[in-house]
């Protein structure tokens, strides 16, 4: 598996399908074929049309899409993206909101490295912009990153993280989605051992695999059962001659994206031959409901090898932090010297993928934080993605995380004295 041909083979498998939506749809676009009273044309116009669209998504970088954000003088703000960190494996972007005086709750949002770009916490960030100065992390994808810029494994993520919340000063509040929040947890300790001064304000870890094994899943489950040799096996491959980091070892996105289907093939495939059938009844829009999630949900981007195997080996199978073993370059991380930070953690009652007791693990960690700056909070009914986005996010979780903020900081008072100015 670990050749650029293997690599090779699937871009040319999803440049060909690409290629062939392309072709049935032009073909059936040629004027002499209108004059045929066939049902046909039309179908095979419609499914040249989805093919195409689906198979060109899964190379492209979604953009943001935030244009502007109402703000709290019923003006509509222009919403300029600016990046602020600038390092060879990801990026710390600012939300810009242009003509509105900067927010007292500035809020790092740690998105996941786990597949899809940072994009995929887009109404997350929509959601916290009118109330937040937002900052976000904005992963590469590994395949455009050249081998020279060396490796990047949870020890360097971790120590990007670092790097962010200097960047942002003490005054931040950190809120990491899913996967990264171990390390996020890791990188806060780190600070709060080294450099106290650069710590973040509040901490809410949402959803993350901070003690897997507390609540097994089936993500767990393989984790355990496979080992690291089938794993860099079946998994790992060099990044082809296509692109810039061609002879990287990396997870591929498409390898990922379709063991992703896979799991649930049937529900997909009804979902795309029904949009089949709305293309060709002339029901669909460019931006329906299928086409918004499935350009983001087909978007995949490649994670570095080691990234990759160090997660499953380190996070997952040996549980360096649940047991509070993590090293971070050279030096052990100890959870406990967090005495400042206040904590919070999310989870979904109904999340398959971080079950209920693996996020909340952090909070027995922070021995050395009293219960007052420590926080939770179950979700009834929320499955993993409700829980940083849709109804339940909006709803219910959104209003506890920004209360948590500004009762573990001085925004309120700031605000308040203001006001009375």
């Amino acid at each position: 598996m670990r050749q650029m041909a293997t690599y090779d083979l699937m871009e040319t498998f999803r440049n060909t399908n690409q290629w062939l939506g392309a072709t049935a749809r032009t073909m059936a676009s040629y004027p002499a074929f209108a004059a045929l009273p066939n049902p046909m044309i039309g179908w095979m116009a419609a499914w040249g049309e989805v093919t195409e669209r689906t198979f060109e998504r899964m190379v492209v970088k979604p953009d943001w899409g935030i244009r502007t954000v109402t703000c709290n003088d019923g003006r509509d703000h222009v919403v300029e993206p600016t990046t602020v960190v600038e390092k060879a494996f990801g990026d710390l972007v600012h939300f810009e909101v242009v003509g509105r005086p900067p927010k007292e709750r500035k809020v790092l949002l740690v998105a996941p490295m786990s597949g899809h770009y940072a994009t995929l916490l887009r109404s997350t960030a929509v959601s916290l912009l009118p109330d937040c100065e937002l900052y976000v992390t904005d992963w590469h994808n590994a395949r455009d990153i050249p081998v020279s810029e060396g490796k990047f494994d949870i020890e360097d993520y971790t120590l990007y993280l670092m790097d962010f919340m200097r960047a942002l000063g003490p005054d931040t509040n950190v809120i990491a989605v899913c996967q990264p929040a171990p390390l996020t947890l890791a990188a806060t300790a780190y600070l709060a051992e080294l450099e106290p001064a650069a710590q973040p304000r509040t901490m809410t870890l949402i959803g993350g695999p901070i003690d897997p094994n507390a609540t097994p899943t089936d993500v767990t489950d393989f984790g355990h059962r496979v080992t690291m040799g089938q794993l860099e096996e079946t998994m790992i491959q060099r990044v082809g001659y296509k692109y810039a980091g061609v002879g990287r070892m990396v997870y591929p996105g498409l390898l990922q994206l379709a063991s992703f289907m896979s799991m649930n093939a049937e529900r997909h495939s009804k979902a795309f031959s029904e949009q089949i059938l709305r293309v060709a009844r002339g029901e669909a829009k460019d931006h329906d409901a299928h086409n918004r999630f499935y350009d983001e949900y087909l978007a995949v981007m490649d994670m570095t090898a080691e990234f990759y195997l160090s997660t499953v080996e380190r996070i997952f199978k040996n549980g360096e932090i649940a047991s509070n073993n993590f090293v971070v370059d050279g030096h052990k991380v100890d959870v406990g010297k967090i005495t400042d930070v206040a904590v919070m953690t999310v989870e979904g009652a109904n999340d398959d993928i971080s079950a209920p007791g693996q996020c909340v693990a952090a909070l027995d960690l922070c021995t050395g934080l009293p219960d007052s700056k420590k926080g939770q909070h179950l979700e009834p009914g929320a499955g993993h993605y409700g829980i940083f986005a849709g109804r339940s996010w909006r709803n219910n979780i959104r209003p506890l995380v920004l209360d948590f903020i500004d009762r573990n900081s001085d925004a309120p008072r700031k605000a308040a004295n203001s006001n009375a100015a």
